[in-house]
């Protein structure tokens, strides 16, 4: 998913150079249990366990590497177990990848896996409405609505709250390409499992008809369809499956422009439309794609609990 802005800062920086709207308080990283002072936004949640630090896991990939190892269980989400945040956090993880906004990664990690410190601290209020405004424009591509979860009244506009450096504002460009989110893919193995496995099907076929339709492009595809990932698509359904690239009427994709070509195409249901959620061309010429083909083979995705509905 290739809106490209580089994520490299991410792994260059720590969360305290991040933190510029944060006073002064000390880590507790090397702690398993510290002493908690209430929690003014959580309401006085009382928990199962006990809160403590715990390691980023290598396979937590939407916060792993994002400037600090250790982060708070619970999290900011109410998550008691990491089970929990692996299953939420690895929805996140392709619009991560589309680059929709900066401070994206520092906003979800904040909740996901904050940073143990001695207090619970929330990201600004202001960071949540900044990245809302750069990332639901790509989460509507795809059909998904801004989950309740992340309701940006809930964030406080305090001074002891995250944000990310210089006020970064969604107006700016933070990366951002004209091309239509689902299609703006980079061919690189790690991106595309993680894409697939974050859509509930993908298929190889090719595509005999682009038609607009509203504000939509209607995707006719040919008769002869192979199904790399069923998931929630069962088989009766892939054999009159049409598809539609939302909101895509206007913006460039250049794999519908190619009709001989085939393709690996992902997608999810909504109430009325199969959506597109991305396409790569079939081209085993390209190390990259062979070599995802391959890891196909003995790759198991994680089981993902309904984030967005």
């Amino acid at each position: 998913m290739r809106l490209v802005a580089s994520l490299h800062l991410w792994k260059t920086t720590t969360v305290l150079a991040l933190m510029v709207n944060l006073v002064p308080l000390s880590l507790a990283g090397e702690y398993e249990e510290y002493d908690w002072k209430p929690d003014p936004f959580g309401g006085g949640r009382v928990y199962d366990k006990p809160p403590q630090c715990v390691s980023i896991p290598d396979d937590l990939r939407l916060c792993h590497g994002v400037g600090y190892t250790q982060m708070l269980l619970p999290n900011l989400l109410d998550h008691e177990t990491m089970a929990e945040v692996r299953q939420q956090a690895g929805s996140w993880v392709p619009l991560v990848h589309k680059a929709c906004h900066p401070g994206t990664r520092i906003f979800l990690c904040s909740l996901f896996a904050p940073v143990c410190m001695d207090q619970r601290i929330y990201p600004c209020r202001w960071l949540c409405e900044s990245v809302r405004q750069g990332c639901e424009p790509v989460m509507e591509a795809f059909g998904f609505p801004w989950p309740e979860m992340l309701a940006c009244d809930k964030f406080p506009q305090s001074d002891v709250c995250i944000n990310t450096p210089n006020n970064t504002d969604a107006s700016m460009d933070g990366g951002s390409s004209p091309v239509c989110p689902p299609c703006d893919n980079e061919m690189k193995t790690d991106a595309i499992l993680e894409h697939m496995c974050a859509s509930e099907f993908a298929i190889k076929t090719k595509i005999k008809e682009v038609k607009r339709e509203n504000a939509d492009r209607k995707v006719i595809l040919q008769k002869k369809r192979k199904a790399v990932k069923l998931g929630t698509l069962k088989k009766k359904d892939l054999k009159t499956l049409t598809m539609y690239l939302k909101n895509g009427a206007d913006c460039p994709c250049s794999q519908l422009d190619n009709l001989n070509s085939a393709y690996l195409i992902m997608g999810r249901k909504t109430d009325r439309q199969y959506l597109i959620t991305g396409i790569h061309k079939w081209d085993k010429s390209n190390k990259e794609f062979k070599k995802t083909l391959k890891k196909l083979q003995s790759h198991k995705c994680p089981t993902y609990e309904k984030v967005f509905k």
